[in-house]
């Protein structure tokens, strides 16, 4: 029996998990033009065609989508395997994974593992900044990170920040040319600035409580972002009122750069969760991770609610 090509296989499942050569040879650390050698090549021995190619995508034929489910889960396990193996080494090693926002990433995240680097060098972290609920699991992460406390049933979630509370804010300027909102609802006469929400793709409602009354108000205004940095920037111009985390605007409301409004409509919610699968047995060096990111107070299981 003649003797297959793993690095074929391989590639062929790179290929059709990333729906992208160009991703797909990032990753493999090779060049476009020999991974679409391989793939002609594994497609030619086989006498069938299992990548559809468009000039915008690439996903598997029905005959890819069955090799892709039948071999997927062996290179997962391998790479499991040779990742356990880290654990007979004098230091772990490896690369892990996680999918979070950019001011996570850089208020905790960073903070908190960079002496895990220096103390482990042989580590290596790999961060996705991408505000949408990935399939940490389907797109190989080994953990993610989010507010809020309402993850798949199937994960574990582990706080690794303090309780947050979301802070509604504008500019000085701003508010002397405009009145200061004293409820909620006064909110839809003035120029907020709006969020994209990555998943729903509708504009973020704001929510408000104040001893049991729950409010939800739609904002108008003159601009909409996706991602919370650029947010703040346009409060600061005087552009608008912002709604966003406080310990992301508290530096600003400090200074007297921003000015803080409906603070007793603005309750704490639970902080930001790393989430990781229960199933899978984690890496030595996913473990130090956890460990390093970890709060005083058990690791628990998900449970249902809103995700903030």
């Amino acid at each position: 029996m003649a003797k297959r090509n793993f690095n074929d296989l391989l590639s062929f499942v790179t290929v059709a998990r990333e729906g992208s050569f160009t991703r797909a040879a990032a990753l493999l650390g090779v060049t476009q033009s020999a991974l679409s050698q391989a793939i002609s090549g594994l497609e030619a021995r086989l006498e069938i065609r299992l990548l559809t190619r468009t000039t915008r995508s690439v996903s598997p034929t029905t005959a890819g989508e069955r090799l892709l489910n039948a071999i997927g889960h062996r290179f997962d396990e391998i790479e499991a395997e040779l990742d356990e193996l880290t654990d007979l080494r004098d230091k772990p090693a490896g690369t892990v994974r996680i999918t979070c926002g950019d001011y996570v990433l850089h208020s905790i995240l960073l903070p908190k593992l960079t002496p895990l680097l220096r103390e482990y060098p042989d580590i290596k972290l790999e961060f996705d900044v991408n505000y949408g609920f990935r399939d940490i699991v389907a797109d190989r992460f080994d953990a993610g990170v989010r507010l809020g406390n309402t993850i798949d049933k199937d994960m574990i979630a582990l706080p690794i920040g303090p309780p947050l509370r979301l802070a509604v804010a504008a500019s000085p300027e701003y508010f002397a040319a405009h009145p200061v909102p004293k409820t909620p609802r006064d909110l839809t006469a003035h120029r907020c600035i709006n969020q994209r929400m990555p998943t729903s793709g509708g504009l973020y409602v704001w929510d408000f409580e104040h001893r049991g009354q729950q409010v939800n108000v739609h904002v108008d205004g003159p601009l909409i972002f996706n991602t919370t940095q650029p947010q703040v920037d346009a409060a600061l111009a005087g552009l608008g009122i912002a709604l966003l985390p406080e310990d992301e605007l508290m530096p600003h409301i400090e200074a007297g750069r921003l000015v803080s409004v409906l603070q007793d409509w603005c309750p704490k919610f639970t902080g930001y969760h790393l989430y990781y699968p229960s199933r899978r047995q984690p890496s030595p060096a996913f473990s130090l991770v956890v460990d390093a990111l970890r709060l005083a107070g058990p690791v628990r299981r998900s449970a249902k609610g809103k995700f903030s």
